[in-house]
This record gives C-alpha cells, structure tokens and sequence, in this order.
C-alpha cells in the first residue's frame, strides 16, 4: 500500500497512477509491496528530519527510513519539493521527470540499490530512468 502525505501545498494529481507505478517498480524488482509513506515537504521540514535523525546539516532532496523485511518493501519517504524543483532547473528537465527520479530512488534504496560509490551511482542513474520510463507505460 502506498500512502502519499502532504506537509506543503504541493499535491500529485492522480495518485492511483503513482500507486500503481511504485507497485509495478517494486515487482519489476521480484520484491513484494509492502506500506510505503510519502511524505512531499519543504526544505525546512526536511532539514529538520536530517539534523534530527541523521545528524546532517545539509539540505537534501529525499531522506528514505528503510522498513523492509525481506522481500516485504516498506519505508517513509521524504521528498523535498523545494530541492526537486531546484534540481530539475539545475539538471534542465522538468519538475515531473525529476520527481519521477528521487520517488523512484528511495524505492530502488529499498530493493537494495547503493549509490555511494560510483560505479554503484551509475548503476542507480540507470535503474531510476528505466523505472521512470515505466511511469509513461500505459497499464
């Protein structure tokens, strides 16, 4: 079950098609959708989750808190729309598409994916456009 929650005025239109999407992600995976929070604030919010919790004075765009067991996928996300439109101006794409790209790298986290080290950022880069392109599959 993916739950979307809102601590900005920002809100997805049709959730259901997010839903399905996380859910499609987390099978094209072999894993199993567990109870995923997404949790869409601003800068502020989010820092003060980083500071609280990670002990990082840094702004951010997603903090993900990891609850699976096993198989079982489920977490809280927490997505800054502030960074996310700051970042799509920086990377030139639209809002949408790199909104697509952090929701589905705090999933990809969960299936297991790194990205510490370089060769496993690519491999994450990589794996977020092909879930992102999944978004744009009809159903």
């Amino acid at each position: 079950m993916v739950i979307f929650n809102y601590e900005t005025d920002f809100e997805l239109e049709n959730e259901s098609r997010y839903e399905e999407w996380i859910d499609a992600i987390i099978e094209s995976e072999g894993k199993e959708p567990g109870e995923i929070n997404y949790i869409f604030c601003d800068d502020e919010y989010l820092h003060n989750i980083n500071m609280q919790y990670l002990n990082h004075d840094t702004l951010t765009d997603i903090i993900s808190f990891d609850y699976c067991i096993g198989d079982l996928i489920s977490g809280d996300i927490f997505i800054s729309i502030e960074r996310v439109k700051e970042n799509a101006k920086e990377y030139e794409v639209l809002f949408h598409v790199e909104l697509l790209r952090v929701m589905s790298h705090g999933i990809l986290h969960y299936c297991g994916y790194k990205d510490k080290a370089e060769q496993d950022e690519k491999v994450m880069r990589l794996k977020e456009q092909e879930k992102m392109n999944m978004f744009h599959v009809e159903q």
